[in-house]
């Protein structure tokens, strides 16, 4: 009998798959390592989902979250077809590079031949995005067969001005499909709209501005999504909205676009108490933009405690912060935090290595994580 490793496609074998944030369940733990909000659902969504745990549920969901979209519409001024809700907007991010990116060189070198018009053509198996970004990107393109473009951030993670990414032809502007986190995760820099607007006018494929922090910074790139025909924004209300549990995510764009989405897409890829769950939160925004509020304080209030002792901490625009911590590693950090039982982020990675990322939790928490801080360094 042939071992079942034989079975599985050499692709597969060969993926690195994408690292979760760790989940512990640990008594009196600070957890502050997966950008979780530290506040509940509001209460008007806790009741709705209640409300609807009865017979319902042997019925399949709205296919197309209908009601949901519609909502999201208004509160954009778009239409319902500019939008495309999913499981999470980790679904929507992998459905675009299905629908817009060739898996091989060579099928994609095929259908150059077949759309020659004169011009150049889009290179259709190139998925490309900003390094140090979101780690789903390349396991994404690795899982897809297609080719990865990682152009570097600057030393401080801010965006690359277009006459440098002209000048090192690093970044392909014909590229089928590019990814730009922003506000940056992990290291929270924020981005103007008016670099994003450059960068975007200046792309020839399908640019996917990823705004699962936007909830916290001071501007979002939205009305790009409904300016450009190639430009799709993802949200989620998962970071800002505390439905982690729930994996509801959504794509603003151009009508075409979202249609084709929509065609590879599950049949019912969003379940129905999560849709209920979305609906009530946009019926409850006070709720959650005072949460934003707080959420932004105890950002602020944590950047200068930690900065007092010593620890770099760099400009957020979302609900964590990057720091480089004083006096030891911080990989030796990460783990002597964790025996005081407060869990942070750390990536082996050589752009970020000497930093640990910390999501902003109450500010309980925060004044928890000082006084352990405070601890280590006596």
């Amino acid at each position: 009998m042939k071992s079942p490793k034989l079975l599985i496609r050499p692709l597969v074998r060969e993926l690195q798959p994408y690292v979760y944030g760790e989940q512990p369940k640990i008594k009196g733990l600070i957890k502050l390592n997966t950008n979780e909000s530290p506040y509940p659902p509001s209460p008007k969504v806790l009741a709705a989902v209640r409300a609807a745990v009865d017979g319902r549920l042997r019925l399949y969901p709205n296919p197309t979250a209908q009601a949901l979209r519609e909502k999201l519409a208004k509160l954009h001024g778009c239409h319902a077809d500019n939008i495309i809700v999913g499981n999470g907007s980790d679904e929507l991010l992998a459905l675009a590079t299905r629908c817009f990116v060739e898996p091989n060189v060579e099928q994609a070198s095929s259908l150059f031949k077949k759309e020659n018009t004169g011009r150049r053509p889009v290179p259709r198996h190139i998925v490309q995005y900003f390094t140090p970004s979101y780690s789903l990107y390349p396991v994404l393109a690795d899982i897809h067969g297609a080719a990865r473009n990682a152009v570097p951030l600057k030393s401080d993670f801010s965006l690359p001005g277009m006459a440098e990414l002209k000048r090192g032809r690093i970044w392909n502007f014909r590229a089928a499909l590019s990814f730009v986190t922003t506000p940056n995760a992990p290291s929270g820099r924020g981005y103007s709209t008016r670099e994003l607007d450059a960068l975007c006018k200046a792309q020839h494929g399908v640019v996917v501005l990823d705004e699962a922090y936007v909830d916290f910074a001071g501007e979002n790139a939205l009305k790009l999504a409904l300016k450009y025909p190639h430009v799709l924004v993802a949200r989620t209300f998962s970071k800002a909205y505390s439905l982690c549990f729930q994996r509801v995510g959504y794509f603003v764009g151009h009508r075409d676009l979202i249609a084709a989405l929509h065609k590879i897409r599950d049949s019912y890829n969003v379940n129905g108490l999560g849709q209920i769950a979305a609906e009530a939160t946009l019926d409850d925004l006070p709720y959650y933009r005072a949460n934003f509020k707080k959420i932004i304080t105890t950002r602020e209030w944590l950047s200068r405690e930690l900065t007092k002792l010593g620890f770099r901490v760099l400009p957020s625009r979302t609900n964590f912060i990057l720091v480089r911590p004083a006096r030891f590693s911080a990989q030796a950090w990460l783990q002597s935090l964790r025996v005081q039982k407060a869990l942070v982020r750390w990536f082996d990675r050589p752009e970020v290595k000497n930093y640990l990322r910390i999501t902003i939790g109450t500010a309980a928490e925060a004044e928890a994580l000082v006084n352990v801080v405070r601890k280590i360094l006596v």
